[in-house]
């Protein structure tokens, strides 16, 4: 008989199925029933004269991403042809020399004349050769036209065509729309990129309505094997691309040196004076408060005084930003006042980043003449400002920190949340894994209204092509859903790797596109996890069922055999195909893009940093914790503490009958803690839902049980129902630190009373009134002494037992 979380499981695979093979059958990307404009034989026309750069750029764009699309060769021409399809571009009032005149809608506030704006409209008479008219209400504008060609476009080789009713009038919602590219070793792509690829890249952002850029000149000193060109030629070929694109140049400059070394801070001043005058183009300074750094306000405003004097000699209109990362309160209100008493013209405005201060309340505080920009972090999945919520820890183990990690539907919701708040977004960002993200948020920026699966749609069109659009979008929002639940339930994980090896074979010429790749990596990567946490698991229940014969075959015979059973995971390992598969498309990212996966094989800056190639065979039972502890116990002098030792081990998460047990981080080992609102609610701080957090211990390699590597602090509770009101209970638990426990809101008291150390018990015993109605609650008084302490040192809890004695 199937459970009722079976039967939510099956259905749910069901239907991702059916949502799967949906969008495989779907064509084209939103015009499927309109007439079609073949646009083989067209030509661009663009105003004569000396144009503003974005406006040229903008043409040529076009020309080259239409013929690697298509391999089309677009003719640019000043002069109107007399046949033939017409592509014109302008920006403002066009040009009164073509033959032909854009049709003007009437008004005052159309959104193709507020900045940036555009109009991009077919238009198509009887006996008259069709134009395509992009219309800029600035050259910013008409770039960003360009790009809504390019996604509107339904293409193949030897195909291009737009459908004849296409007309598109926008302007962006939110002014700053950008992403941080920093060319340091830190980044898992960035640093292998030379100049041609960053500038491709950041058109490909433009083209999604992304106008900054936000460069690191100079934070992380190391020299990556892979940089092509030396950081300060870079620093300023990135002010150069953004300069032909019309971008705002932002640079991120922490100071991680204490202000008050004047030597440093003279060299440092220095350091940057010679990168304002080599800077073509420089729009932003942000200065970080803190992550890196640890100065107090009263040391970060003298010093950017001192820089904003040298910021305005080579460009004037550039502003500097600060964001309070890290401040306690006293700093943030120092700031706060500082800014209304001396309202600094230098000053942009602030920025929220992690461990800022809440955005709404900042902006309430902040004069509405200065900006106020977000620092979201899209780049990571755990430790970060946004985890994934309840991510099961066969994921944390090993896609780890920074995977490929599309996220459409999630984002929407943070940007919605915040973005009203702001002036926009620079987003924090350490490689091409976010690059789905990315989209998403410059979408978001233009248009908060924006839906995922149009988004993604538009990117698919964009990137892959007209035939796989559909199933490609859908298949992105699979791979966000394979990250929900217990994986082993989740039977849709299995379902997406199926769609990916679909469209694998039905667009073979797709290959070579890094994009795709990433998409099938972790479609590959999410499966065999899969395959192995089920395969593994078993093992570790074989394992421990042997463990039960150490009283009539000895301790030392039952150890043995349990650990022959835990290695048929290295010696008998499962869906080697799909192993290779992924050790295969690795290499073929690094090939493509840079992506390093590995700090042996492609100079990962460590293993925290994208190594997803090394850990896709990390132990995803116990296997080494019980190596180490066999050791250990084959040591104990007396039999008798041997097979105690084995029996704790055996029953560890099945402590028999009328007894409980959770690990409180685990999706899947959790039963009894209580879940908080939807993310809906809170999606700031997480206080009304408490996400779980996965540590990072011996560069990912940690042999400490797994879930000692999970934890809460602190979880809302523990719920249990139909306990026996005569019998007498106790709660055992494992954490790190102070833990204050309550039952059913009674403060209870420790056997031991000390501090917790990682793997050691503490048991609180249970009065016997305590459950009479047969329910229990257990809660937590968070330690109140614990707000100075670093994150990794504050108390937390990892499992639960609640045992009938």
């Amino acid at each position: 008989m199937l459970t009722t979380s079976a039967m939510f499981q099956m259905q749910r695979g069901m239907a991702a199925m059916l949502l799967l093979a949906m969008g495989s059958g779907s064509q084209g990307i939103c015009h499927a029933a309109s007439a079609a404009l073949d646009l083989s034989k067209a030509t661009i026309v663009v105003r004569s004269g000396i144009l503003p750069p974005a406006e040229q750029t903008a043409a040529r764009a076009l020309v080259e991403e239409v013929e690697r699309r298509t391999g089309f060769h677009w003719q640019v021409s000043t002069v109107w042809p007399k046949r033939g399809v017409v592509i014109a571009i302008s920006s403002g009032a066009g040009d009164a020399t073509w033959l032909r005149a854009m049709p003007r809608r009437q008004g005052a506030d159309l959104p193709e004349l507020r900045p940036e704006g555009f109009r991009l409209a077919v238009a198509a008479p009887p006996r008259q050769p069709a134009v395509v008219w992009i219309n800029g209400a600035d050259s910013r504008g008409a770039l960003f036209g360009v790009g809504q060609l390019l996604r509107s476009l339904n293409w193949a080789k030897g195909s291009a065509t737009l459908p004849v009713d296409l007309d598109v009038a926008t302007a962006p919602v939110q002014p700053i729309r950008g992403h941080q590219l920093g060319y340091r070793d830190t980044a898992n792509s960035y640093d292998g990129w030379d100049d041609r690829q960053f500038e491709q890249y950041i058109r490909e952002l433009a083209f999604f309505g992304a106008n900054s850029i936000e460069g690191i000149p100079f934070q992380d000193e190391r020299k990556s094997p892979l940089m092509p060109l030396p950081r300060a030629v870079m620093n300023r070929k990135l002010s150069e691309i953004c300069a032909r694109y019309e971008m705002d140049y932002w640079i991120w400059v922490p100071a991680d040196f204490d202000l008050k070394d004047t030597v440093k801070r003279t060299e440092f001043l220095a350091k940057h004076e010679a990168l304002f005058r080599d800077c073509r183009r420089l729009n932003g300074v942000f200065f970080p408060g803190g992550d890196p750094g640890n100065n107090p306000p009263e040391l970060v405003i003298p010093y950017l005084e001192d820089l904003s004097r040298l910021l305005i000699q080579y460009h004037p209109r550039a502003k500097i930003w600060l964001s309070m990362q890290g401040f306690r309160q006293a700093q943030v209100d120092f700031v706060h006042d500082w800014i209304k008493e001396k309202m600094p013209p230098w000053l942009g405005g602030l920025v929220a980043g992690p461990s800022s201060p809440p955005i709404p309340e900042t902006r309430a505080r902040l004069p509405r003449q200065y900006g106020f920009r977000d620092y979201p972090d899209i780049t990571h999945t755990v430790r970060c400002q946004y985890p994934t919520i309840w991510w099961d820890p066969s994921f944390a183990l090993t896609l780890g920190r920074e995977s490929v990690n599309p996220r459409a539907v999630f984002y929407k919701l943070v940007q919605n949340y915040f973005g009203p708040s702001t002036s926009g977004f620079i987003s924090y960002s350490d490689g091409v894994q976010d690059d789905v993200n990315k989209t998403v948020w410059s979408r978001l920026g233009w248009q908060p209204g924006a839906e995922p699966r149009d988004i993604l749609l538009e990117y698919s069109q964009c990137f892959f092509g007209t035939a796989v659009a559909h199933a490609a979008a859908d298949g992105i929002l699979a791979l966000e859903k394979n990250w929900d639940g217990p994986l082993a339930e989740n039977g849709g994980v299995e379902a997406t790797l199926t769609h990916w090896r679909q469209l694998e074979r039905q667009a073979p010429e797709l290959r070579g596109n890094w994009r795709w790749q990433l998409c099938l990596l972790r479609a590959y990567y999410d499966a065999y996890t899969r395959r192995r946490l089920i395969y593994e698991s078993e093992l570790e229940r074989a394992a421990n069922q042997i463990l039960a014969n150490g009283p009539t075959q000895g301790a030392g015979v039952s150890m043995t055999a349990a650990l022959a059973v835990l290695r048929r995971a290295v010696s008998n390992p499962i869906d080697t195909e799909w192993r290779a598969r992924i050790g295969q498309l690795c290499a073929d990212l690094f090939q493509s893009i840079k992506l390093q996966t590995s700090v042996p094989l492609y100079h990962a800056s460590g293993y925290e940093r994208g190594a997803v190639l090394d850990f896709v065979d990390h132990p995803l039972n116990n296997r080494w914790w019980l190596e180490d502890e066999f050791s250990r116990i084959r040591k104990l002098p007396a039999e008798a503490g041997r097979l105690k030792a084995l029996e704790l081990i055996r029953t560890w998460e099945n402590p028999g009958p009328g007894s409980f047990y959770d690990e409180v981080g685990s999706i899947a080992k959790s039963p009894h803690v209580i879940r908080g609102e939807d993310l809906n609610a809170d999606p700031a701080t997480m206080e009304k839902s408490p996400n779980p957090g996965f540590w990072w211990w011996d560069e990912g390699s940690s042999r400490k049980r797994l879930s000692w590597q999970t934890s809460m602090d602190w979880p809302l509770g523990l719920a249990y129902h139909q306990l026996d009101a005569q019998a007498s209970y106790r709660v055992r638990l494992t954490g790190y630190g102070q833990v204050k426990l309550r039952a059913n809101g009674q403060l209870l008291t420790p056997t031991h009373d000390a501090k917790l150390e990682i793997g050691q018990f503490e048991e609180f015993p249970l009065p016997a009134n305590l459950i009479q109605d047969g329910k229990l609650v257990l809660t937590f008084d968070p330690p109140t002494d614990e707000a100075e302490l670093n994150w990794r040192q504050q108390s937390r809890l990892s499992e639960v037992w609640l045992l009938k004695d």
